[in-house]
């Protein structure tokens, strides 16, 4: 008997059912038991967000500061798990508060470790880093990253804006103003994720998941715009300097903070709609001279190995 534990966190329900789908072909498998955790916080984040409550929550994400979350029952603890299925949101270019909560818990110490992982995420577009800082907190839990799936939402950089925006803070997934389309992972794209679970599956019977990544890779795992690799490592020095400026004005009730806030979200929304495109002519730009670096990046992204 396979035993297959299956971790995550999910506001609006589509992390949850990009994961029964993936799954579904190891439920038909009578030699395989799946348990699953859904993380719970003590203190859980609105869903649907508020504007306030969305851009205070930047800079403890960003820094990837844990919050208190209910522990793993006991019936999950005390078992040794063969594979472990990982999936999370991206807040902020950052592992999501909840699943960074969990991976700095002592339950995640136990359970992870010399464990393979197979990290599965949805997010808008940009999981590149995110998907950098979760290999580094697996390696200090000395898990063994095997696998990846990254599903995004493949409509362009500034359509995917509007309609995310409008999705977490209205809670409903659905065209806004019946022309723009519906946001986030595709339906399509979440129905067809069955097809990644039956390769996961060919690996738990071989027990062998030297390959796994390679086999998902073939199936559409992974797909990277070499443009947003770029973006995603500029977002990331911007936002550091941002979080820790942010974090410095106190915590996140307080008067001043909150006053930085909306400047911050000024500048957002600048370099969103000003800076990025002017990033995207640059890159296009030095495309060709940068050529042979953009190629070994992209391997390098869409592999499970740490730099």
């Amino acid at each position: 008997m396979k035993n297959i534990l299956v971790i995550h966190y999910s506001q609006s329900g589509q992390l949850t059912e990009i994961l029964q789908n993936i799954v579904a072909p190891l439920k038909e498998d009578s030699s395989i038991q799946i348990d699953f955790h859904n993380i719970k916080m003590v203190e859980d984040f609105p869903f649907p967000w508020t504007k306030e409550k969305f851009m205070g929550v930047f800079p403890e994400s960003f820094l990837q500061e844990p919050a208190k979350i209910h522990p793993v029952s006991h019936e999950i603890l005390d078992k040794n798990y063969d594979l472990i299925i990982l999936g999370y949101q991206v807040w902020y270019l950052t592992p999501s508060i909840p699943i960074n909560s969990f991976l700095k818990s002592t339950d995640a110490k136990k359970l992870l470790a010399n464990t393979p992982v197979v990290t599965i995420s949805g997010s808008r577009n940009m999981w590149i880093m995110a998907q950098e800082k979760m290999k580094r907190q697996l390696k200090t839990l000395q898990a063994h990253l095997v696998g990846n799936i990254a599903l995004v939402d493949r409509h362009i950089n500034h359509i995917s804006v509007i309609t995310i925006v409008q999705w977490m803070m209205s809670g409903k997934k659905e065209k806004y103003l019946k022309v723009f389309p519906k946001p986030g992972v595709s339906q399509k794209d979440i129905d067809e994720a069955t097809k990644f679970g039956k390769v996961i599956l060919n690996h738990i019977s071989s027990n062998d998941y030297g390959d796994l990544q390679e086999n998902l890779l073939k199936k559409g795992a992974v797909k990277i715009k070499p443009f947003l690799i770029i973006t995603d490592k500029r977002g990331n020095a911007i936002f550091s300097k941002w979080a820790k400026f942010l974090k410095s004005k106190g915590e996140i009730n307080d008067d001043k903070r909150k006053f930085w806030v909306k400047f911050f979200t000024k500048y957002l929304l600048i370099a969103i709609w000003v800076i990025a495109p002017i990033v995207f002519i640059l890159f296009l730009l030095t495309y060709l001279p940068f050529y042979g670096k953009i190629k070994r990046e992209k391997m390098y992204y869409e592999s499970v190995a740490l730099k």
